[in-house]
């Protein structure tokens, strides 16, 4: 028997499962301009997976790279959750977040985003 794909599919449902609080806590404390964090750590995952022997760990390292990287789009995508009010916002950065919803809501109520 074969195990190496539910090893690998229990690693990409770990990693990904990781990467939401993390995407979290990065637009929590540092807002969207994090973003660069998960790029940083996307490129170092996927350096790591091209040089890594082991089949099994580099496509490993290949998905965690990628989980990163789409980890970028989803920091842009929690900064507007949070401007909706779906997920707390950081109390110091109160006033940047009131300044977006102006941008995202018209007068008429509709959402821009």
């Amino acid at each position: 028997m074969n195990y190496t794909g539910i090893i690998i599919g229990a690693a990409v449902f770990l990693i990904i499962g990781i990467c939401h609080p993390i995407v979290i806590k990065l637009e929590y404390h540092l807002g969207r301009n994090s973003w660069w964090i998960m790029f940083a750590a996307g490129l170092v995952l996927a350096a790591v997976s091209l040089f890594v022997n082991q089949s099994m760990l580099s496509t490993i390292f290949g998905a965690a790279s990628f989980s990163c990287f789409w980890g970028i789009g989803e920091i842009f995508s929690q900064e507007k959750r949070v401007a909706k009010g779906w997920f707390p916002e950081n109390p110091r950065r109160h006033a940047y977040y009131e300044g977006l919803r102006k941008k995202m809501f018209t007068s008429s109520g509709k959402d821009n985003a």
